[in-house]
């Protein structure tokens, strides 16, 4: 397919996958988005939001290689729009593009408060961390007018019960007036996705997401403010940032963070191609280069589905990378510890009738 570009946009691709069977299309013919070119290039796409209205809003797994069991998505689509994102490919269940749509046209569910408070006071209910930012960003720009994840907070602040977040935007810190007396009770941690510190390469990474600086200075403002803070290299694409590892923790561990990971860059599904297509987009000198590494990472295939190495990554070139980070994490002093949040403190929302004393 021909390069569909967009300022501000990760994807130059636009086409619907052909797993499910649907109608193969390329582009939706608004014609908003049909207006003429502005110095020579293509439009920019609106960005628009659909209401959702699931039945419920807690997702659970009982994947062996991820640290949670349940999670919560207020948003299904992320304008940041972050070429590598796992999460593309889910797009297509909707008979949308994981490319340009998975972007642009979004999908806000604005019943979850009420629907998590709902699986909280259901009987037998066990407490344990909820996860936040597991499949699309929790505070993408959207929240701004929406404020679900806020409201989903407020209901886990209100019944003492814990949760982590991960994103790549400083958005929470709007937040802090929850996510801060949670977090020093032990109810709430923090992570921070920062793959780069180079606003050349963030501009076509993640384009939409906040400048890597105002990330630094959000771990820095949860770690004053009491939260375990985290910052998470995610992904690790060779060729592309894989230099930065060491300056990337040096510079969080500057402003408080309490421990780091990374995950070599995964590519399933429709990723792949999309990845090839930024490639040959922005890197076309090396982009050969990179997709031999990536096989060479995942044994000799664009993906790895499996448990445990999906993560890990195999081969020389990923015993490198564990191995720079272990060094640096060490001379840091980030000891791998593991996010523990308490659970004793819940308690489940009131219902209808008024609890007798």
């Amino acid at each position: 397919m021909p390069s569909q570009a967009r300022p501000g946009r990760g994807a130059t691709l636009n086409a619907t996958p052909q797993r499910f069977n649907l109608k193969a299309r390329e582009e939706d013919d608004d014609w908003l988005d049909d207006r003429e070119t502005v110095d020579g290039e293509a439009p920019r796409l609106r960005t628009t939001v659909t209401v959702e209205r699931p039945k419920t809003i807690l997702t659970t797994n009982n994947s062996p290689d991820i640290g949670f069991d349940r999670s919560v998505n207020p948003y299904r689509g992320c304008e940041h729009g972050c070429i590598y994102c796992f999460a593309r490919p889910t797009h297509a269940f909707h008979d949308l593009s994981p490319g340009l749509d998975f972007e642009t046209r979004l999908f806000a569910k604005p019943d979850a408060p009420a629907l998590l408070r709902s699986e909280l006071g259901k009987r037998g209910y066990v407490a344990r961390p909820i996860a936040f930012g597991t499949n699309t960003d929790p505070y993408q720009p959207i929240e701004g007018d929406w404020g679900i994840t806020r409201a989903c907070l407020e209901v886990l602040v209100e019944t003492g019960h814990p949760f982590t977040i991960t994103t790549k935007s400083d958005r929470v810190v709007r937040d802090l007036d929850l996510v801060g007396p949670a977090g020093v009770r032990g109810l709430a941690a923090v992570v921070i996705s920062v793959p780069t510190i180079d606003p050349a390469i963030a501009r076509t990474l993640e384009p939409r997401a906040p400048h890597p600086a105002k990330r630094l200075a959000a771990i820095g403002a949860l770690a004053a403010a009491g939260v375990p803070a985290y910052v998470s290299l995610a992904p690790v694409v060779p060729q592309i940032n894989d230099h930065e590892m060491e300056h990337i923790l040096e510079a969080a561990q500057a402003v408080g963070a309490r421990g780091a990971f990374f995950l070599p860059v995964r590519l399933p599904h429709e990723v792949a191609p999309l990845f090839r297509a930024w490639l040959d987009e922005h890197h076309p000198d090396r982009a050969a280069k990179v997709m031999a590494t990536i096989q060479s990472i995942r044994g000799g295939r664009d993906n790895d589905p499996n448990f445990h190495t999906r993560m890990r990554g195999q081969g020389p070139w990923a015993e490198l990378l564990r191995t720079r980070f272990r060094i640096a994490c060490r001379k840091l002093g980030f000891t791998g510890e593991r996010m523990a949040l308490r659970t004793d403190l819940f308690r489940p929302p009131a219902g209808d009738q008024l609890s007798l004393l």
